[in-house]
């Protein structure tokens, strides 16, 4: 780490690099990379994607030299799991899905290495749930999905819950009504069996608020054409969802802006979709937010797409602000 504090490296890497030094030669304990992992399961929701990537890419650099190091290291090897799952998340949003999958790769290898099995499925789980953004075969993400729950066997973990989201959001998706009602139906049955304090960690990656449960079936609901239950759902969300988590209420909008064109209110759909779009602030406009949002336009009847909203929503969703 010394070594590496002084090499001609990003700033943020060798400042990373040099603090790391002076933890290892005053001790401190071990559990800093679980503690660096926590955070970065609450900034994945704050930061600009900009500036989240610039400090992960920090941090894993600082990473791989600590397993070059140690690699029997365990702890070591769940933290780079953790972090790379995330840089997949942050490469994701940004509409950058090949270098996503990529480091799916990279994250479910590092879990695999910890033998760690909420680590291997919780990595899983995020993968599962991207997958539909990221637009993956529904084949693929199920399968993906199978595979974590195998691993989970009958253990109650977040990302359990999570990976039962996906596969109910990827059924949806693929127009199969009722297995996406079922397995929303499981993800609902495991969210009443969380800890208190996972329900409890509203602002966290690693947390399983109602408010998670209840923007899954606005998703499913709003999929499968089902308004009624889709805005109910909505409501709920959005009564609970915390004011810093703004990137991710405004997907849920979206569905409530789906949901207004397939009950018969075209003009308001998409007004409510540009409106959503306008109180974003502009850094927090990801390629995510935006696939959700042309779902918005797909849902527009065909008598009704030469309407000026439907073309100035297409052409603002063309590209994330700044390309």
């Amino acid at each position: 780490m010394g070594a590496l504090a002084v090499a001609p490296v990003a700033p943020l890497v060798g400042l990373e690099a040099l603090r790391h030094s002076l933890d290892a030669a005053g001790r401190v304990q071990a559990d800093e990379w679980a503690r660096i992992v926590a955070d970065y399961g609450r900034d994945f929701y704050t930061l600009p994607a900009a500036d989240l990537a610039e400090q992960l890419r920090a941090d894993l650099m600082v990473l791989s030299h600590q397993i070059a190091a140690s690699p029997a290291d365990r702890d070591l090897m769940r933290a780079a799991a953790h972090l790379s799952a995330i840089m997949a998340m942050g490469l994701s949003a940004a509409g950058q899905h090949g270098m996503a999958r990529r480091w799916w790769r990279t994250a479910r290898a590092h879990a695999d290495q910890s033998r760690d099995v909420d680590c291997r499925v919780w990595v899983r789980d995020w993968e599962t749930v991207n997958g539909t953004y990221e637009g993956r075969p529904v084949a693929e993400i199920l399968s993906r999905a199978d595979e974590a729950v195998t691993i989970a066997g009958a253990r109650v973990s977040v990302g359990h819950v999570g990976v039962l989201s996906g596969r109910a959001q990827a059924l949806a998706v693929a127009g199969r009504p009722v297995e996406a009602r079922a397995a929303l139906a499981a993800t609902a049955a495991m969210t009443d069996r969380m800890p208190a304090e996972v329900v409890a960690d509203a602002d966290s990656m690693f947390g399983w608020p109602e408010v998670r449960l209840r923007h899954t079936e606005s998703f499913v609901y709003t999929h499968i054409g089902d308004v009624d239950q889709a805005m109910t759902a909505q409501d709920r969300a959005l009564a609970l969802y915390p004011a810093e988590l703004g990137r991710e209420r405004a997907q849920m909008d979206m569905h409530r802006a789906s949901c207004l064109i397939q009950g018969g209110h075209v003009g308001d759909g998409l007004r409510y979709a540009a409106d959503v779009l306008d109180a974003l602030p502009a850094h927090d406009h990801t390629a995510l937010l935006y696939q959700v949002a042309r779902s918005v336009v797909s849902v527009v009847p065909e008598r009704e797409r030469r309407r000026t909203e439907v073309t100035d929503l297409r052409d603002r969703l063309a590209a994330l602000p700044g390309g």
